[in-house]
């Protein structure tokens, strides 16, 4: 199933990008707890069987992201590859969020 879950495997892609960056110890520490919660509540989330489950997950992980995209803010240049693939993992774990309601 993961295999499959688009937004699951971005999410991955994103936490290996995070891994790779140089930053102050306490931004690191704290962009890789957010960009690990991510990965965790978004296969939390599918493996819930009720949509407000579901969403509930994913809401979750929709603000882990928006954690960790703050911490980009604060550290990288706008033009970084990384800010591109956050905003694109946004658009698929809002349009998760969207088909719970």
């Amino acid at each position: 199933m993961r295999k499959n879950f688009r937004t699951y495997i971005i999410a991955v892609e994103f936490y290996k990008q995070a891994q790779k960056l140089r930053l102050p110890r306490h931004l690191k520490d704290q962009l890789d707890r957010a960009s690990s919660s991510i990965v965790l509540n978004l296969t939390e989330g599918s493996a819930r069987h009720t949509k407000a489950d579901q969403k509930k997950f994913f809401c979750i992980a929709f603000g882990s992201l928006r954690e960790s995209q703050a911490v980009l803010d604060l550290t990288l240049d706008a033009n970084h590859s990384l800010l591109k693939t956050a905003d694109c993992l946004a658009a698929h774990v809002f349009k998760l969020i969207k088909s719970t309601e």
